[in-house]
C-alpha cells in the first residue's frame, strides 16, 4: 500500500483561503480608519485607534498563555498550539484574537524555520510573515545601527564627549545568524574611516531597541526609553546614554510604524496580531504589550505564547512583561511531547521516535517542574500533549496517568494535522478551568528586592538551584546598580534554553546545582537587568546544514522550502 504524501506547513499555506484584510478587522470592530493596509491580507493598526482603545472603559477579555517544557532542538509546536487553541476557541462561538511574536529570519534560515504555526494551525500569509513581513525588524535594525553610527561618528569628529572607546558596549545587530560577526574590528582603513576599535554584532532580536518596542505603552514611552539605552561611558567613568548623542528623536522615527500592531488571520480566520519578536533566551520572549493589550480589549478571549519553556519565557512573562504591562494570565496551557519527556529522561536524540518507558517516566519530572513553576505563580494550568505520528497510544496513556497524580489534565492536541477540529478538547478544558479555577496571580519577587536576591528567587524557586556564585567583580557591578537607583528593577536571565541549568546538557529535573553568573549589564531603555549565566551567544550561528539550503522559489516566484 503506498503511504500518503504529507503536505508540508508551505504547501498547506499556500493552499489556504484568504479572506481580505478588511472583513477580519471588521469582525473585531475595527473601521478602515483604523488600520492602514499593507497589501490586501497585512494590516497595520492606528496608534491613535490604539490609544483611544485603551483609555475606554471597554472590558478586557480573558488572557491565555500558552508556554512549555524544556524543549528538544527542534521545538515542540508552542506556535502551532497557540494558533490551534485560539481557531478552536473561535470554533466554539469564543470571541477569540491570538498575539504571537514575528519570526525572525536568523532560525527561518537556521536550525528552525519558520514560526508561524504548523500544518492546520498557521498565521498567515506565511511567506511574508517569516520573510521581512512589515518591516518592523528591519527598522529596529536600523535604529540600533543608527546609534552606532553616530557613537562613532562622534569620536571621529572631536569626541566632545569625551568617549572612552573601550568602554563602548553598544553593539551593531542584523537579522541573520552570523558567527563570524561576533567579534569584530571597525574603523580600518585609515585616518577618513573613523578610529578603529573592537565591536560586535547581535541578532536583530536581541538588540535593547526591541526591548523597548515589546515594552512600551505607546511613542512617547519609546522615545524616552530609547533616549535612556546606556551606550558606554567616559574616559572618567560617567555613563552615557543615546540621549547624550541627540540621536533618541531620529531613532523613534524610524520605529514610528513599527510600533503599531500587524493585523493577520489563522489558516480559519480567526484575527491574530503578530508583533515585535524578543527571543527568550536573550531577552524577554514575548510578543509587544500594545499588541497584547490591543487584543484583551477587542476579544473575550486572548491567546499569547511566550518564548521556550516556564523557566525563560513564562518565568520573564509574568515578572517582566506583566509588571510593566498591570496584566496577568487567567490560565496557562503547558505544552509537552513525548519525544520532549524522552530527551529529559536521558534518550539520545537520534532515538527519540522509539519508545521507550523508562526515558518518558523519568523525563515527567522536568514537566512536573514546569507544572509547579505557574502554579508558583497562582494560575492554573492544563497540559496541552502536542501529538506526533510515532507517538503511541501506551506513550500518551501512561503520560495521563502520571499526570493525574500531579493534579492536572492532560489534553490530546492534534491541531497541526486537524486544525481547530484538533484543538477543541483543549479549548474547552481551558475555558472550564478559567469558569472553575480563579487566578491568584503573584509576582515572585517584589520591586525593592535587592538583584542579587531576585536572581537567587528566581534560580532556586524556578530552576531548582541550591545556591547562586559569581565573582568579585560580577558582585560589584550588582552593587553599583543598586546604590546607583536600579535595583527596583526586574532581572532578566539570559541562559541556555534546553535545561534548568545553565548547561545545556543537564537535562530532566536537577537539583543542587550551582548556577553561575558571569555578567550583568543595565539594560536602561528596556528597564531591566540582564544576568548572563552560562555560554549564552547573542549572535547565533548557522549549523552545519541551514534550513537555507532547502528554500528556493521556482520559476513562477512561487517559495518552496520555507518550514
Amino acid at each position: 500500500m503506498a503511504e500518503v504524501e504529507v503536505p508540508t506547513d508551505i504547501e498547506i499555506a499556500q493552499g489556504a483561503e484568504l479572506r481580505p484584510i478588511v472583513e477580519i478587522a471588521a469582525g473585531i470592530g475595527l473601521e478602515e480608519d483604523d488600520f492602514e493596509f499593507y497589501g490586501r491580507n497585512i494590516a497595520k493598526l492606528s496608534s491613535a485607534f490604539c490609544s483611544d482603545l485603551f483609555r475606554s472603559d471597554k472590558k478586557d477579555g480573558k488572557l491565555i498563555l500558552v508556554t512549555a517544557m524544556s524543549p528538544t532542538p527542534a521545538g515542540e509546536g508552542k506556535t502551532t498550539t497557540s494558533v490551534g487553541l485560539s481557531d478552536a476557541l473561535s470554533a466554539m462561538g469564543k470571541k477569540t484574537m491570538v498575539c504571537l511574536r514575528e519570526p525572525s529570519m536568523g532560525p527561518c534560515f537556521g536550525m528552525k524555520g519558520g514560526a508561524a504555526g504548523g500544518g492546520y494551525a498557521q498565521v498567515l500569509p506565511m511567506e511574508q510573515i517569516n520573510l521581512h513581513f512589515t518591516g518592523d525588524f528591519h527598522a529596529v535594525g536600523l535604529a540600533n545601527n543608527l546609534l552606532s553610527a553616530a557613537i562613532d561618528n562622534h569620536i571621529h569628529h572631536g569626541n566632545k564627549l569625551n568617549i572612552d572607546p573601550r568602554r563602548i558596549i553598544w553593539p551593531r545587530v542584523v537579522d541573520m545568524n552570523d558567527r563570524a560577526l561576533r567579534n569584530v574590528v571597525v574603523g580600518l582603513g585609515g585616518v577618513n574611516n573613523s578610529i578603529p576599535r573592537q565591536d560586535e554584532f547581535q541578532i536583530s532580536v536581541a538588540s535593547e531597541v526591541m526591548a523597548c518596542l515589546c515594552l512600551c505603552d505607546g511613542l512617547v514611552d519609546l522615545k524616552r526609553r530609547l533616549g535612556n539605552v546606556r551606550i558606554g561611558h567616559t574616559y572618567d567613568r560617567k555613563p552615557l546614554c543615546a540621549r547624550d548623542l541627540k540621536v533618541d528623536g531620529s531613532m523613534t522615527a524610524l520605529l514610528k510604524d513599527a510600533i503599531r500592531p500587524n493585523l493577520v488571520q489563522t489558516i480559519e480566520h480567526t484575527p491574530a496580531l503578530i508583533h515585535g519578536g524578543p527571543f527568550a533566551n536573550i531577552a524577554h520572549g514575548a510578543n509587544s504589550i500594545l499588541a497584547t493589550r490591543t487584543a484583551l480589549k477587542l476579544a473575550d478571549y486572548v491567546v499569547t505564547e511566550a518564548g521556550f519553556g516556564s523557566d525563560l519565557g513564562g518565568e520573564k512573562f509574568m515578572n517582566i512583561v506583566c509588571r510593566k504591562a498591570g496584566f496577568s494570565p487567567d490560565a496557562v496551557v503547558m505544552v509537552a511531547t513525548i519525544r520532549a519527556l524522552k530527551m529529559n529522561g536521558g534518550a539520545s536524540s537520534d532515538a527519540l521516535g522509539e519508545e521507550n518507558p523508562r526515558a518518558l517516566s523519568r523525563g515527567l519530572g522536568n514537566l512536573k517542574r514546569h507544572i509547579e513553576n505557574i502554579r508558583t505563580f497562582g494560575l492554573p494550568v492544563v497540559v496541552a500533549l502536542n501529538r506526533f505520528s510515532q507517538d503511541t497510544n501506551q506513550e500518551i496513556s501512561s503520560i495521563k496517568e502520571k499526570c493525574a497524580h500531579l493534579g492536572v489534565d492532560v489534553v490530546e492536541c492534534n491541531v497541526w494535522e486537524k486544525g481547530s477540529d484538533g484543538g477543541i478538547d483543549l479549548a474547552e478544558a481551558v475555558v472550564e478551568m478559567i469558569q472553575s479555577v480563579p487566578a491568584d496571580f503573584q509576582l515572585l519577587y517584589p520591586d525593592e528586592l535587592s538583584l542579587w536576591k531576585k536572581v537567587e528567587n528566581v534560580a532556586q524557586r524556578v530552576y531548582g538551584a541550591r545556591e547562586v556564585s559569581a565573582d568579585k567583580r560580577v558582585r560589584k557591578k550588582l552593587k553599583n546598580l543598586n546604590e546607583s537607583g536600579y535595583g527596583h528593577l526586574p532581572v532578566c536571565i539570559a541562559k541556555t534554553q534546553y535545561s534548568f541549568s545553565s548547561d545545556p546538557k543537564l537535562l530532566g529535573a536537577p537539583k543542587n546545582f550551582d548556577l553561575l553568573v558571569r555578567d550583568v549589564r543595565l539594560a536602561a531603555g528596556a528597564e531591566f537587568v540582564i544576568v548572563y549565566c552560562g555560554n549564552i551567544m547573542t549572535m547565533p550561528g548557522l549549523p552545519a546544514r541551514p534550513a537555507a539550503e532547502g528554500i528556493d522559489v521556482d520559476d513562477e516566484g512561487r517559495i518552496t522550502g520555507l518550514f
